[in-house]
């Protein structure tokens, strides 16, 4: 190897090791790849390279496949996950890189209102990772990921859900439909509890939240499509830029009367 050939390989190990580091990888297992294989690590830069610019390529896909897939999907990885699956699995066939190194299942953890905590509830975050994947995130490019996600959110609390009815139901009976009226899953999940008479572990409510991602995945398809032809005009908004402080539209849900109130803005 001459002088300017292994400058060149210096470099890519380098560059390699500075993105590992950048992703949470080990740097030294990297250098180790780096070292044994230069084409692996030529091809592992370039997906990082891929994976930094935005929007990412996106092809249309039909909201009804889409739902399909994130019903039965739900059984699998539960409901955030199940969301990205069934956008960025079918991306993967039709556009390959980027979509085919995202790790899908690591967001599992999404289930049960994040960590079973029953915080935001999992397919409004899934929602979120895939609007600000594909637009891009509001500090590179602008606010429509985020906004996106936030009509999301506002569709998850004000429909009446779930809208999506499976052509093959895992569970056969009725599934009553419910304004969760928040974006959190222990509300959304215990109005419906409370609607339908069941309990958590009930086969009815496991179908329910199912349904609930499937019709969550269906409107997020259509919004993208609706992005991907030039026609999408936002009604998300930011509640912080109306309440003074990150919040939801329906704070008593949690607070009852004593809804915490922010500062006034110092005048400037």
């Amino acid at each position: 190897m001459n002088d300017e050939a292994e400058r060149q390989a210096r470099m890519g190990r380098r560059e390699l090791v500075t993105k590992a580091v950048r992703y949470g990888i080990g740097a030294a297992g990297v250098s180790a790849v780096a070292a044994a294989s230069p084409s692996l690590a030529a091809r592992a830069l370039a997906a990082g390279r891929a994976a930094e610019t935005w929007p990412w390529p996106y092809v249309k896909l039909d909201p009804q496949k889409t739902a399909d897939l994130a019903y039965e999907e739900w059984y699998r990885v539960f409901c955030g996950a199940a969301i990205v699956s069934a956008v960025f699995g079918q991306l993967r066939e039709k556009v390959g890189e980027p979509y085919t190194s995202f790790p899908i299942d690591a967001f599992l953890f999404l289930e049960g209102g994040i960590s079973g905590w029953g915080t935001i509830c999992g397919a409004n975050a899934g929602s979120n990772i895939v609007t600000n994947v594909i637009l891009g995130p509001r500090t590179v490019r602008s606010e429509e990921g985020m906004l996106m996600g936030s009509e999301l959110m506002q569709h998850y609390a004000s429909t009446a859900m779930p809208t999506y009815v499976p052509a093959a139901p895992k569970v056969k009976a009725d599934i009553p439909k419910t304004v969760a009226d928040s974006p959190l899953c222990h509300v959304s999940v215990g109005r419906w509890m409370k609607a339908a008479n069941k309990e958590l572990a009930s086969p009815e409510r496991r179908d329910r939240c199912a349904r609930l991602t499937a019709s969550m995945a269906y409107q997020l398809v259509t919004l993208l499509n609706a992005w991907k032809d030039g026609k999408y005009k936002t009604r998300g908004v930011v509640p912080a830029k109306a309440y003074g402080i990150q919040a939801q539209h329906d704070c008593n849900d949690c607070h009852g009367t004593n809804v915490p109130s922010p500062p006034a803005p110092k005048k400037i």
